[in-house]
């Protein structure tokens, strides 16, 4: 693995702060902040991965097999809904009441 430096500013009580984590997590500082670092990389990419995804979606197809999801089949030992659920209003009723922008 090739390692790099980085002269790091951080201001004072963030360091503390990084010191006082790094230490109570049995780590040393400088392995924090390369898995706080790794951690942030990691959500964004995900964050990216997930817009694309969603830019690919079919909303029609997705909400049609969403609607026979499970019709006919009974639920599996421990699906069961709790006793006094109560189901909210289907979509399309719960949008009727809604305004409609242009």
């Amino acid at each position: 693995m090739r390692r790099s430096n980085f002269a790091l500013r951080l201001q004072p009580s963030l360091m503390e702060e990084a010191r006082k984590a790094a230490a109570s997590e049995g780590v040393a500082l400088n392995q924090l902040i390369n898995v706080a670092v790794a951690e942030k990389v990691s959500a964004l990419r995900t964050e990216e991965y997930f817009r694309q995804r969603a830019r690919r979606a079919n909303r029609a197809e997705t909400l049609r097999i969403l609607e026979r999801a499970g019709k006919g089949n009974t639920p599996v030992a421990g699906d069961e809904l709790p006793v006094g659920w109560k189901a909210r209003p289907a979509r399309k009723a719960a949008r009727k009441g809604r305004k409609q922008t242009a």
